[in-house]
């Protein structure tokens, strides 16, 4: 069984303790992860300090040069990556699994190097000229979750260093395998201490977050952690970048083909099984069509097989840990003792493995917990709707605000029903689509701050103001 180590300014870094990685497929051993402690990340900040007083001043292009190449390492081990992923969180090879979802953070990565922010000339006439320099934050503490280890990972850490920033990063430790590897393949592109990834227990997240050495958290994780994470860094007044938890809603109108929106919707709710922030996971469906609506959706489930991840045939895998799916049961028994339906599902797989079907709750009502709770897994609730101010309202009736979508064949309605949906990201006759070139981040408790393009980048800077005369 493979061990892996630390990246802590540019050199594998042994523990003398490590901690199992299971398979959630198998129950089994996925692997073995250092489990660094408070010594391990404050040498990484040290580290990452230190790179940083070379790091931020060297050209432009070879921040750019460097971004380019980990995309290269990153393509070049994708296939070694992406089972690291397969074994550890559970998600299939094929399809839009680890395969994906390493592509896509070689894509992410290409586009981030191609990034550039320029001054900005906000003023030049006889008065004199004023300009906006954007320059690097200093060390940046990014802490990613289990759901999408290495595309997020690189979300958090690919602007920070195309930005002229350095980084520690803590992994889940659900999910800290690929993670790992990754410092690894890539430390030999980038100078000693500009990326350090120290995985550990939670224990580790308060060292980074409160670390005077720090100057920004990004952390992507739930809403009760996240109000930790800032707790934390309100200490020494840290940037912070949010992405929190979400229960994104959806608007079906009654002009739609139930026929065609049916899988479409069943799609934007089981991306990576339920298990992502920006997934629909609560699906408003008028009236006039909800009967049609959840009969496609039924059948569409049966197409799809769930099951180990390794197997070529595989299109969802396990929730990815026994907390997460012990939720799910939770909801779902819940909805029944409260008189929603199960069209399908409804009742863990026997054997090894968390494997829950794909679970369809019609006749939910707000006010069920599973309704009302983010799923974070294979259980979605339909509510029936008969008016549109009503429903929206409805919609908007929480706490939380990350994404939304409408649903319709008529796009100027779509459009006004997009516009007061209470969400970062809207989405129309589609859910949950990220794209490199847009902005991505949440409102109420869903965080604050974007990711992704110049905007994202930007986060990761700080303004200077230049007034010449």
């Amino acid at each position: 069984m493979t061990r892996f180590c630390l990246t802590i300014n540019g050199q594998q870094v042994e523990t003398p303790e490590y901690f199992d990685v299971i398979n959630p497929a198998t129950e089994e051993l996925a692997g073995r992860a250092p489990a660094g402690e408070a010594a391990h990340m404050e040498q990484a900040i040290n580290a990452a300090a230190a790179a940083f007083e070379t790091w931020s001043k060297v050209d432009d292009s070879v921040r750019k040069e460097a971004c380019l190449a980990i995309a290269d390492v990153m393509e070049a081990h994708k296939e070694e990556l992406a089972n690291l992923i397969t074994l550890e969180q559970g998600k299939p090879l094929g399809g839009r699994g680890s395969r994906f979802e390493i592509q896509g953070a070689v894509a992410w990565t290409r586009y981030t190097a191609g990034l550039d922010l320029p001054v900005e000339v906000l003023q030049d006439n006889d008065a004199g000229r004023v300009e906006v320099h954007r320059k690097p934050i200093g060390v940046i503490g990014s802490i990613t979750p289990w759901n999408w280890p290495v595309s997020i990972a690189t979300w958090h850490f690919m602007p920070a260093i195309r930005a002229g920033n350095t980084v520690v990063l803590k992994p889940s430790p659900n999910t800290p395998l690929a993670t790992l590897r990754l410092a690894e393949l890539i430390s030999d592109v980038l100078p000693a201490g500009v990326l350090n990834v120290v995985s550990g227990l939670d224990h580790l997240g308060p060292i980074l977050t409160g670390h005077p050495k720090v100057d920004k958290i990004t952390f992507t994780g739930s809403t009760p952690t996240g109000r930790k994470v800032m707790q934390s860094a309100s200490q020494t007044l840290k940037r912070l970048t949010l992405e929190l938890g979400g229960n994104d809603a959806g608007i079906v109108l009654p002009d739609v083909d139930p026929a065609d929106v049916g899988p479409k919707l069943l799609a934007a709710a089981y991306n990576n099984n339920g298990q992502t922030c920006a997934c629909l996971k609560r699906i408003y469906v008028h009236d006039d069509i909800y009967d049609a609506v959840c009969d496609a959706m039924v059948a569409a489930s049966k197409e799809i097989k769930v099951g180990n991840g390794l197997d070529a045939d595989s299109m969802l895998g396990p929730v990815q840990n026994e907390a997460q799916y012990n939720i799910v049961i939770d909801l779902v028994e819940d909805a029944k003792a409260q008189g929603a339906k199960v069209l399908v599902g409804g009742t863990p797989r026997d054997g090894a493995g968390y494997f829950y079907p794909i679970t369809l709750v019609a006749e939910a009502r707000d006010g069920m917990r599973i309704v009302d709770e983010e799923q974070f897994g294979p259980c979605t609730p339909i509510i029936r709707y008969t008016n549109l101010d009503d429903v929206i309202e409805r919609a908007n009736a929480c706490d939380v605000g990350l994404g939304g979508s409408v649903w319709s064949n008529d796009l100027d309605k779509a459009r006004a029903v997009a516009a007061q949906l209470e969400c970062g990201s809207v989405w129309i006759n589609k859910h949950g689509a990220l794209q490199p070139n847009a902005p991505f981040g949440g409102i109420k408790q869903s965080g604050f701050g974007v990711q992704f393009s110049d905007a994202g980048l930007r986060e990761v800077t700080t303004g200077q103001t230049m007034f010449v005369r």
